[in-house]
């Protein structure tokens, strides 16, 4: 999937460009150093209400959370940025598709004092139907333990989705799939789960589920979305430190994230999880998300924002 080869338009700096000109110079400061923030947003056709971004206000807010973390001044507000990306599906007539929002520094500037540079904004989305296999949401995926180390919270900002960060999850995931696996499981520096290379991270024992607290991970918004469908079907969730060797006992265990969604874990490091599949509490935490993205659970009507008026 070539990129550069699609056609439409792009909002970059509040102008919708055509695709193929929506460019930056080779001295833009992020291009170098890394220092930008981004979210990725997804929207889906629904059966009554066209098609709806989800989360769009969450997904924006964390934009300017990670913005005002690294000291990146915005351009535009909220409400520009939501419109935006509700603009952008719109202009290019997707039913369903990726969004990525972006802040860059500019190139009016270089070096490691980052200072008189002006905040860029870019928006694009394309078609992307499944981040992973779509068979593996049944089947579950083969996970392997990274042995790089996930962020620790006195080395970089680990709230901020930043540009940067994910230099250690493309390691981690080129890791996973050389060793024959679909996705890494990430250690914290003193050794207990912390996250998958872009996804957060549950497990199921004894019909409670267990998640890693948020201090080194990214504060997932589909993992905030299962908290609460979760807790509506009547289960217990705890936040603790996880040991590997307890995710290896367990009886079952799952990612969440907007690209991945819910996608089962049936592998660790050549052990079996559960019984090897897709277990029953993933499976109604799974169903009752896919419906709802798209428009199926009118409980969580409020979390989808229509592209059209």
């Amino acid at each position: 999937m070539d990129l550069s080869k699609f056609s439409g338009k792009i909002w970059l700096d509040g102008e919708l460009v055509p695709w193929g000109e929506a460019k930056v110079h080779v001295l833009t400061h992020t291009f170098h150093y890394g220092l930008g923030v981004f979210e990725g947003v997804r929207a889906y056709q629904t059966q009554d209400r066209g098609t709806c971004i989800f989360r769009l206000a969450e997904h924006t807010d964390r934009l300017f959370r990670s913005a005002k973390i690294l000291q990146m001044d915005m351009p535009w507000d909220k409400d520009a940025l939501s419109a935006a990306q509700r603009e952008v599906v719109r202009v290019n007539g997707l039913e369903e598709g990726y969004i990525r929002p972006m802040c860059f520094l500019g190139s009016e500037g270089m070096g490691l004092r980052a200072d008189n540079l002006k905040t860029h904004v870019m928006v694009a989305g394309w078609p992307w139907p499944s981040y992973m296999d779509p068979e593996a949401r049944d089947r579950g995926i083969a996970v392997r333990t990274s042995s790089y180390t996930r962020h620790h919270v006195n080395i970089t900002m680990c709230k901020a989705k930043a540009n940067g960060n994910y230099i250690n999850s493309i390691l981690a995931l080129r890791e996973a799939i050389d060793s024959g696996c679909e996705e890494a499981l990430m250690l914290d520096n003193e050794g207990y789960v912390a996250e998958g290379s872009g996804e957060n991270f549950f497990m199921v024992r004894d019909g409670i589920l267990y998640t890693p607290d948020l201090t080194s991970c990214l504060d997932g918004i589909t993992r905030n979305a299962i908290f609460r469908i979760a807790a509506d079907e009547g289960y217990e969730i705890r936040e603790k430190r996880i040991t590997r060797d307890e995710v290896y006992i367990c009886d079952e265990a799952f990612f969440t994230g907007t690209a991945a969604e819910v996608v089962p874990i049936r592998v660790l490091d050549g052990r079996t999880i559960g019984a090897g599949c897709r277990g029953p509490i993933t499976e109604i935490l799974q169903r009752i998300y896919l419906e709802t993205v798209r428009g199926q659970q009118t409980r969580y009507e409020g979390w989808l924002t229509p592209v059209t008026d």
